[in-house]
């Protein structure tokens, strides 16, 4: 791996962030029932975290010399609650993957203070699928 495969990683990263944005809003806009108000509540916060993670991301691109990608993958439109959580689950599942690579990958490129910067973003993520196992039950 080198710096240029790294960058682009992270841009990756970067654009399932924005997706996490869009498709929060989305949710918390669409979702509804009694039962998923302080679910939606939560995803309130989660929303203004992954926008913190994106500039963090961007903020890391430009320190290597990249240019932050603009581009919001495509992402499922799920209104029905249960099905717009799962897809918020899978969503940051698969983040969560992600950072984990993305800070060893970091430390093998001996850039240990990117991978300090990316580890607030792995702790959120953890916490941000345990509240949405706990709203699935």
């Amino acid at each position: 791996m080198d710096a240029q495969k790294f960058v682009s990683l992270l841009n990756e990263d970067l654009e399932l962030e924005y997706r996490s944005i869009v498709q929060y809003v989305q949710h918390i806009a669409t979702v509804k029932g009694a039962e998923f108000q302080s679910t939606l509540d939560e995803l309130s916060v989660h929303v203004t975290q992954e926008l913190q993670h994106a500039l963090t991301l961007a903020r890391q691109i430009d320190f290597l010399g990249g240019t932050p990608s603009t581009t919001v993958p495509a992402m499922p439109t799920n209104t029905e609650a249960r099905a717009a959580l799962l897809d918020d689950l899978s969503l940051e599942s698969d983040q969560l993957d992600r950072y984990r690579e993305r800070i060893t990958q970091a430390e093998e490129l001996g850039l240990p203070d990117v991978a300090e910067t990316l580890a607030p973003l792995l702790q959120q993520t953890q916490e941000h699928i345990r509240d949405l196992r706990a709203a699935l039950g």
